[in-house]
C-alpha cells in the first residue's frame, strides 16, 4: 500500500499525487510515479515560473523560434541564422564541481546541435563565494577545469563569460552555461515526434544508472545532506559528444531527420514525451532495446537516467537502416527503441510487460501551474537606504583604484580563460578580456558579438532597476564591439520560490527584465530559471543572468575596449550622477551593500547605444568600453592594458563628488577614444542621437593621470596598473 511518503520523498507533494491519480483513472504504479515527480518538477516543468515567463516579450522580425524548444533561433539574413541559449547546472557543480560543469557545458552544447546549428562559441557566467574560503577556491578551480575539460576536448571555443564572488554564493555556486552556433535557415530541425509508425531511435552513449533524479535534486535547496546525493551528477565523456555532434549534424545535413531531441535533465522520460507533446501524438518504446552499459537495469532506472551524450530521434521507415549506418561509422550506438503512434499516449514496454501507459502531454504540460504568494522583502526597508553625507568623499584614489583593480569581481580573468582554448576553430576575432567576444561566420562578411552580464548586487538592493540594467549592460557591451543586438537568452537563479519575498524579486527582475528588452527590440528566445538556489535556508542574490547576440554585417567594423594609439581625444558619452549605491567602490572600500542602484532610462540608454553604434560603423573610433563595475576610473584604466598606452584625464567636479566622478556607475555611459581629426563627427553623430559628449583627455605616455579642475589626483604608472589588476586571481588560487 502506497502512503504519503513514497511520493513525497520524490518531491511530489500531496496535491500533485492526486492531480496524477485523476489523470491516469487509477494509481499509478512506480515507473510512471518517477516520471511524473521528474517530468513535474520545478526543473522540468517551471510551474512556479510559467505564468511570469509569459509576460517577456518572445517576437520579433528576426525570430525564427522563440521559447518551447531545445533553443532559440535569429535571422541574420543571407539564408543564414544563429541559434543559442544559456542554462544552469549549479546544484551538481556545488557537489561534484568537475562533472558538474562539464555536464553543463555538454548539455547546452546538445541543445544548440539538436536545432541543427553547429556549435561555434561558448560563454559561461560563474558565481563562487570569496575566495578567502577553501571550499570556494575548491569550487572555484574544479568548475574552470570541468568548463575546459569538456569544451577543449569538444573543440568549441569558450571565448567570453564573467566570474563574481559574493558570500551569499559559498555554499550554493551558480554555473550557467551558453553555446552559440550557426545554421541555415532552412535547416531547422525540432525536437516533434510525427508520423505514425515512425521509427524512433535511441543513439550516442550507453544509459547507465549515473544522473538518477538530477532533476529532483535540481529542485530543492542545499544542504549538508546534498553530498548523499553525488550519484545525482552526471558523467560526461566529450569525445563521445564531438562524435554525436558530427553525425547528428550529417544526418540533419541529409534530410534523415523528422525530430530530434537530446536526453538531458529526466533523461528518455523527458525526451519521449517532450517529442510526442510537441508533435501531438504518442510513443510506444521498448526499455529491451536500449543499450545499457550496466546489467539489472530495472524500467524506471532506464527512463529515469540523465546519462549523458544521448539523442533521441524520429526518422521517416526507409532512412532508419540509413541512420544506424551513419552512427556506426561514428562509432557510436544506435538502436530503434519504439514508433510514433496517433493516440497521444506514451507506452512504455519491458521483458513483454507494459510497465508505463500515461498521456505523452500530462508529462510534458499538464503539470499544476503555481502562483506562490509574493511581498517586498523586508531587508529593503534597511539595505535601500544611503545617505551619501555619512560616507567620507574619496581621500587617496590611487590607493582606491588600486584596491578596486585588485577586487576579484573587477581583476583580470586570464586565471580563467587561459584554460580554455579560446582560438579553436579560428573563427575567434575579439578574445576573451574585452566588453564582449566577436567570432568571424566564415565565407561571409559578417561576424558575431557575444557577452553574457548580470550585476547581482544591483538586482538584490531593487530587482526591477538590477533587472533593467542586466539587459542594458549585455546591449551595451555588444554595441560597444560593432554589433546590433539581437535577441536575449537568459539564465534566471534566485531562492526558493516558496519564499514570498524571493517570488517578489523574481517577479520584479522579470518585469525589469522585459521593459528593457522591449526597449531595445530584444526579444527573449529562451533560457532557463534556477529556483531552489540556497544552502542551509540562505538565498543567493537574485542573479538573472542575461545572454545576448548581436550581428556585424562587417566583420572588420569591430571595436575592443583597448586604446590603439597616442595622441586620440578620450571621450566620455553619457552623464555622470551622485550614484554611489550598490557599487563596488561602496562594498570594496566601505564595505556597505547598501543604496538604490543606479538609475536607468531606457531611452538614453538606448540612445547612448546607437550613437556608439553608428560611430564605429563610420569608422570613427579606435576604442569603446563600457562603463560598469569600479566606474570611469577603473574603465580608463582598462583601456590601457592591452596596448600599454596611457593617458592624461581632466575632470571638472562640477557639483559632483569626487569619488562618483571615479568609481560611480552611472549607466549609460561608454567611454571611447577618437582620432584628433575625426572627433568633429563624432561630436555630429552625438548630437543627432543627443547624447552628452564630453572630452576629458588626451592618450599617450606610460601612465595614467587623472585631475580634478587642475588638480592631479592619481598619476599611476600603467603596468603598475596592470599587475594589480592581472595578479589577483593567480595569487589568490596558488
Amino acid at each position: 500500500m502506497r502512503t504519503a511518503k513514497d511520493w513525497r520523498s520524490l518531491g511530489l507533494k500531496d496535491e500533485e499525487y492526486a492531480a496524477i491519480k485523476s489523470i491516469l483513472g487509477r494509481e499509478p504504479n512506480d515507473v510512471e510515479l518517477g516520471m511524473f515527480s521528474v517530468m513535474w518538477s520545478e526543473h522540468c516543468s517551471y510551474k512556479n515560473s510559467r505564468e511570469v515567463l509569459r509576460t517577456f516579450p518572445t517576437r520579433g522580425p528576426r525570430v525564427l523560434q522563440g521559447p518551447g524548444e531545445n533553443a532559440g533561433i535569429v535571422d541574420i539574413g543571407d539564408g543564414l541564422a544563429v541559434c543559442f541559449k544559456i542554462e544552469s547546472h549549479n546544484h551538481p557543480s556545488a557537489i561534484e564541481p568537475y562533472q558538474g560543469a562539464a555536464t553543463g557545458v555538454g548539455g547546452i552544447i546538445r541543445d544548440i546541435f539538436t536545432m541543427g546549428a553547429r556549435p561555434i562559441a561558448l560563454l559561461n557566467s560563474l558565481r563562487f563565494g570569496t575566495l578567502d574560503d577553501a571550499r570556494a577556491r575548491y569550487l572555484f578551480g574544479g568548475v574552470v577545469a570541468g568548463i575546459a575539460g569538456y569544451g577543449n576536448c569538444v573543440g568549441i571555443p569558450t571565448v567570453a563569460g564573467e566570474v563574481g564572488f559574493d558570500p551569499c554564493y559559498r555554499g550554493n555556486p551558480l554555473v550557467n552555461a551558453m553555446c552559440v552556433g550557426v545554421l541555415a535557415a532552412d535547416k531547422i530541425k525540432r525536437g516533434r515526434a510525427a508520423g505514425a509508425g515512425n521509427p524512433v531511435i535511441l543513439a550516442g552513449a550507453r544509459t547507465g544508472r549515473d544522473g538518477m533524479h538530477g532533476v529532483t535534486f535540481a529542485s530543492e535547496g542545499l544542504s549538508a545532506a546534498s553530498e548523499e546525493k553525488r550519484p545525482a551528477v552526471q558523467v560526461g565523456d566529450p569525445f563521445m559528444e564531438k562524435l554525436l555532434l558530427e553525425a547528428c549534424l550529417e544526418l540533419i545535413d541529409s534530410d534523415a531527420v523528422t525530430g530530434i531531441q537530446d536526453l538531458g535533465g529526466a533523461g528518455l522520460t523527458c525526451a519521449t514525451s517532450e517529442m510526442a507533446s510537441r508533435g501531438g501524438s504518442g510513443l510506444e518504446i521498448d526499455l529491451d532495446k536500449v543499450p545499457t552499459r550496466e546489467t539489472g537495469m530495472t524500467a524506471a532506472e532506464i527512463m529515469l537516467s540523465e546519462s549523458q551524450e544521448r539523442m533521441l530521434l524520429v526518422v521517416p521507415p526507409e532512412k532508419e537502416e540509413y541512420v544506424h549506418a551513419v552512427f556506426a561509422r561514428w562509432g557510436l550506438a544506435s538502436s530503434t527503441i519504439g514508433r510514433v503512434t496517433d493516440d497521444g499516449m506514451l507506452r512504455v514496454r519491458m521483458g513483454g510487460q507494459a510497465v508505463a501507459e500515461v498521456p505523452a502531454k500530462s508529462l510534458a504540460e499538464d503539470a499544476p501551474v503555481c502562483c506562490p504568494a509574493f511581498r517586498e522583502p523586508a531587508y529593503l526597508q534597511t539595505a535601500s537606504g544611503l545617505n551619501l553625507t555619512e560616507i567620507p568623499d574619496v581621500d587617496g584614489p590611487e590607493e582606491v583604484l588600486l584596491k578596486l583593480l585588485r577586487s576579484p569581481n573587477i581583476a583580470g580573468k586570464e586565471w580563467v580563460y587561459r584554460q580554455y582554448d579560446y582560438m579553436v576553430r579560428t573563427a575567434t576575432v575579439v578574445l576573451p578580456g574585452s566588453d564582449a567576444a566577436v567570432l568571424r561566420i566564415r565565407g561571409t562578411k559578417k561576424g558575431l558579438a557575444m557577452t553574457v552580464d548580470c550585476n547581482a548586487r544591483y538586482v538584490y538592493l531593487d530587482p526591477y532597476t538590477g533587472g533593467k540594467i542586466a539587459v542594458a549592460e549585455a546591449a551595451r557591451n555588444v554595441a560597444c564591439s560593432g554589433g546590433e543586438p539581437l535577441a536575449v537568452t537568459d539564465c534566471l537563479n534566485f531562492g526558493n520560490p516558496e519564499d514570498p519575498e524571493i517570488y517578489w524579486q523574481f517577479r520584479k527582475a522579470v518585469e525589469g527584465m522585459s521593459a528593457a528588452c522591449l526597449a531595445f527590440g530584444t526579444p527573449v528566445i529562451g533560457g532557463n530559471v534556477s529556483f531552489y538556489n540556497e544552502h542551509e535556508g540562505k538565498a543567493i542574490y537574485p542573479t538573472p543572468v542575461v545572454g545576448m547576440v548581436g550581428l556585424l554585417e562587417d566583420v572588420e567594423k569591430r571595436c575592443t575596449q583597448a586604446f590603439k594609439a597616442a595622441g586620440d581625444a578620450i571621450v566620455l558619452l553619457g552623464s555622470t550622477y551622485d550614484e554611489l549605491g550598490g557599487s563596488e567602490y561602496l562594498a570594496v572600500i566601505h564595505g556597505l551593500v547598501k543604496g538604490k542602484p543606479p538609475a536607468l532610462d531606457l531611452e538614453k540608454e538606448k540612445a547612448v547605444q546607437q550613437a556608439v553604434l553608428a560611430a564605429i560603423r563610420q569608422g570613427l573610433l579606435h576604442s569603446a568600453h563600457d562603463l560598469s563595475e569600479g566606474g570611469l576610473a577603473v574603465a580608463l584604466a582598462e583601456s590601457t592594458f592591452e596596448n600599454f598606452i596611457g593617458a592624461e584625464v581632466h575632470l571638472a567636479t562640477a557639483g559632483l563628488r569626487r569619488d562618483s566622478l571615479l568609481f560611480g556607475e552611472s549607466q549609460s555611459r561608454i567611454l571611447v577614444s577618437v582620432p584628433q581629426d575625426k572627433l568633429a563627427l563624432l561630436q555630429e553623430v552625438a548630437v543627432h542621437y543627443n547624447v552628452p559628449l564630453q572630452v576629458i583627455g588626451r592618450t599617450g605616455g606610460d601612465r595614467l593621470k587623472v585631475s580634478f579642475d587642475d588638480r592631479q589626483v592619481i598619476n599611476l604608472g600603467v603596468k603598475a596598473l596592470h599587475a594589480a589588476w592581472s595578479d589577483t586571481l593567480g595569487h589568490l588560487m596558488e
